[in-house]
């Protein structure tokens, strides 16, 4: 076989292998989309890379299951918040953002190749001690996560449960309005309830019994962020809605701020 033949078979295995791995990262991420609530169609340009990609953790709830039913609580508002966001990370930032998101799930490694992740309704997680390990391990290599859509007493405790067997020896703590973290891009100074489309119909920001919001975390050693807690808020179905003309944009604009601001201080800190 002469040379320039070996390089075009080589060539043509490389495009097959290539074309192999996108169609399976593609069905990977279809596998989860009868765990999410709102599944929303591929852009075209779903296979084109970016410098970041909406992270979305997917983890055990409840009684130890992957959800109540065939949709576990880590897939709330996906994924129509992400793409809906992502759009207005597009718009309104420099930063390189691929069009569709990555579930990454909490016992795979896959979690360390991504430097910002969200959970939501972590009010429902139930993790595991190796899984918390895990995480304490993604967080001390620079990880960064933020959780978000839990409500109330009762779901904090829930949402503590786990936070402990990340953190055993760490405190929560209530962000300051000077922190980095509030104005890294957007200046938050004036930060109020957002609350999920409930809102529409029962005409209160709060759910349960969180009646104030509460802008929260857990720094390192050096007071870096290293988890971002908006608790007695719904940033996710404020993200989700953004687009729906009935959604107030105030709650929805704020929403993209927080957002945005989490996802600038991650890469920058």
């Amino acid at each position: 076989m002469t040379s320039a033949r070996k390089a075009a078979v080589l060539l043509a295995f490389l495009l097959l292998a290539g074309a192999a791995w996108a169609y399976q990262a593609r069905r990977t991420s279809y596998m989860y989309e009868r765990e999410m609530q709102n599944p929303a169609v591929d852009p075209d340009d779903a296979d084109v890379p970016g410098e970041w990609t909406f992270a979305r953790l997917r983890y055990q709830s409840g009684g130890g299951g992957r959800g109540r039913g065939r949709r576990g609580s880590w897939g709330t508002d996906s994924n129509k918040a992400e793409r809906v966001f992502t759009q207005g990370v597009r718009r309104l930032t420099r930063v390189n953002a691929r069009s569709v998101e990555e579930i990454i799930d909490i016992d795979s490694d896959e979690v360390f190749n991504w430097p910002w992740l969200y959970a939501v309704e972590v009010g429902h997680w139930n993790l595991t001690e190796a899984q918390g390990k895990r995480l304490r391990e993604y967080l001390d290599r620079g990880g960064f996560l933020m959780v978000d859509d839990f409500h109330g007493s009762y779901e904090w405790e829930a949402f503590s449960v786990g936070l402990r067997k990340i953190f055993p020896d760490r405190v929560i703590i209530d962000l300051p309005d000077g922190e980095p973290i509030f104005h890294v891009l957007y200046d938050l100074d004036k930060k109020f309830q957002v609350p999920g489309r409930q809102y529409l119909y029962r005409g209160q920001t709060y759910e349960q019994d969180g009646f104030e919001p509460r802008w929260r975390a857990v720094l390192d050693e050096k007071g870096r962020v290293q988890v971002g807690i908006c608790h007695n808020m719904d940033l996710g179905d404020a993200w989700e809605w953004a687009d729906d003309p009935e959604y107030p944009e105030a709650f929805a604009s704020l929403a993209y701020r927080i957002g945005i601001n989490y996802i600038v201080y991650s890469m920058t800190h």
